[in-house]
């Protein structure tokens, strides 16, 4: 087993591992990657058996806040080791302990992990989590995701039909495309500032090159009244799932329940397009510490169960 660490020459190869690994979303390709710029310290690994044939990835970087710790990754949602039928059992508990090592060789103290939720994976891989737990690795962060099985859906709360009904009287709209970006980004910014006095993750020009990189894989779903954006989403396509990455509406469109018409749309277009999953995403703060129990509420109301987002940290000081 050799670890490599990654270079901008590795690119290419990069990328067409992780299109076909079993657990990989566009999260974790360069493409996504790169356009952090040099936000991060980058200290993603390359893992290759002893033929130099590469059997897994780790998108990994430097806590941007902690510089005795490396994340994987602190760029995206979740990271993980991207693997594909190679890096199982006990050959993947030894892959952890090289990678481990070599991060303690570089004199970092800590390792956290971002478990890839396993709606995400395209054959089932959770060898990491058994390896974590092989290595004493403390789950230090847990939030709850609410996610509809297209294939065997909940059932819809009456306050959710009586939504969507209230959003079909009120004439409202359903539109698609990257030139609503501007008004759903003042509906999303008006929406943090007020609520959370935050801000989204994304600026409006790091979303619009994020789509000009993935242009099949990011959509923006708004819902209109005479050409006013009330509300929309963000998705994040894979290939088994459709992510609500953004979820936003004005005053008025909660008013006129818009965003009920906008993810009735979606879910219907995420099961005609051959999916498996409808992912709204978490509901948590500080650190998964606190539930925001009425967003979560509304979310399942559409027929949504559960889903586990994990972070999990190793000491590198006790190996």
């Amino acid at each position: 087993m050799n670890i490599q660490e990654y270079t901008e020459a590795d690119a290419a190869d990069w990328d067409s591992f992780a299109k076909e690994a079993s657990n990989a979303t566009l999260l974790h390709t360069r493409k996504f990657l790169s356009y952090h710029g040099d936000r991060f310290q980058d200290k993603s690994l390359l893992i290759k058996n002893e033929k130099n044939k590469v059997i897994a990835l780790l998108p990994a970087a430097q806590n941007p806040v902690d510089d005795k710790c490396i994340v994987s990754h602190p760029g995206a949602t979740f990271g993980g080791l991207i693997s594909h039928r190679d890096c199982r059992g006990q050959f993947c508990l030894d892959v952890m302990i090289e990678i481990l090592q070599h991060y303690k060789k570089l004199g970092y103290q800590r390792f956290q992990y971002k478990v890839v939720p396993h709606i995400y994976h395209k054959q089932p891989f959770q060898d990491d989590l058994y390896a974590l737990f092989r290595l004493n690795g403390n789950r230090y962060r847990c939030d709850l995701s609410a996610c509809i099985d297209l294939q065997n859906r909940g059932k819809i709360s009456n306050r959710r039909k009586r939504g969507l009904k209230k959003a079909v009287k009120a004439d409202i709209v359903v539109q698609h495309g990257t030139e609503w970006i501007p008004k759903l980004w003042n509906v999303l910014e008006e929406n943090l500032s007020r609520k959370h006095e935050a801000k989204p993750v994304h600026s409006i020009d790091e979303i619009s090159l994020l789509h000009e990189r993935f242009p099949d894989e990011i959509k923006f779903i708004v819902a209109t009244k005479k050409e006013q954006c009330l509300a929309g989403v963000v998705l994040f396509l894979s290939p088994l799932v459709s992510h609500a990455q953004y979820i936003s509406s004005s005053e008025e469109g909660y008013a006129c329940s818009a965003l009920d018409m906008v993810f009735d749309h979606c879910i219907s277009q995420a099961k005609e397009e051959g999916r498996r999953y409808f992912d709204f995403g978490i509901s948590n703060e500080e650190q998964g510490r606190v539930l925001n129990d009425g967003l979560y509420r509304f979310k399942t109301e559409f027929g949504a169960g559960s889903v586990l987002h994990e972070f999990y940290e190793i000491n590198l000081q006790d190996l």
